[in-house]
């Protein structure tokens, strides 16, 4: 499977405008949990897997093709880490994060 990238044809955009790619990259199934896990230091390709439920190891392996091609993230001797630009992208979705606990909390206000 192709990683979604800029100027490409992309689900949702023939055009690739680049916000389509980036949500198209995030929404496949583990993107987001495999930066996730990756925010604060880099893993193993074991320790990714163990934090994402056991998946496969092919699905993990295609995952962490689409994220490196997509410059996010990049393997080294201490294992996976995000990039530059990995980092810039989850400091970016930070407020997104806070909001999503803010809404969180309007729903278990509901329940009390």
């Amino acid at each position: 499977m192709n990683s979604p990238l800029p100027n490409k044809e992309v689900r949702g955009s023939s055009s690739g405008i680049a916000i389509m790619a980036l949500f198209d990259l995030l929404g496949r199934k583990w993107n987001m949990k495999i930066m996730w896990e990756l925010r604060t230091s880099a893993l193993s390709f074991r320790a990714i897997q163990k934090q994402c439920d056991d998946m496969s190891p092919s699905v993990l392996n295609s995952r962490l093709k689409q994220l490196s091609t997509a410059k996010l993230l990049l393997s080294t001797d201490d294992g996976y880490r995000l990039t530059p630009s990995g980092k810039s992208l989850m400091a970016t979705l930070d407020p997104l994060r806070i909001w999503a606990k803010e809404w969180q909390q309007e729903f278990n206000d509901e329940t009390q």
